[in-house]
């Protein structure tokens, strides 16, 4: 009984971490800013910049440039917060 229960948990244990693969990399962050350039060709494209300054640092001096990320969306913009409002009486 105990092996069948081990057993059990461990298929269980199996097809949740193999589900979760993918689900796990659609919430990955984009970013603006990614080098390009010197590998292109074999796919070397680095979309992990804030700031295109931080971008031109990690290019620098290796044949790559910056250029805007064409998968980046920036967030939406928060809602205002609304102040409490006054209660006020009606006149009478």
């Amino acid at each position: 009984m105990l092996r069948m229960t081990t057993a059990a948990a461990m298929m269980t244990l199996g097809a949740t971490l193999g589900s979760a693969g993918p689900a796990a990399t659609a919430g990955a962050p984009t970013y603006p800013w990614c080098t390009t350039g010197a590998a292109q060709e074999f796919g070397a494209r680095n979309c992990g910049f804030v700031s295109f300054e931080q971008c031109l640092d990690s290019a620098r001096g290796n044949g790559q440039f910056c250029e805007q990320n064409p998968a980046y969306s920036p967030p939406a913009p928060k809602a205002a917060k609304r102040g409490r409002q006054k209660r006020t009486q009606p006149s009478r």
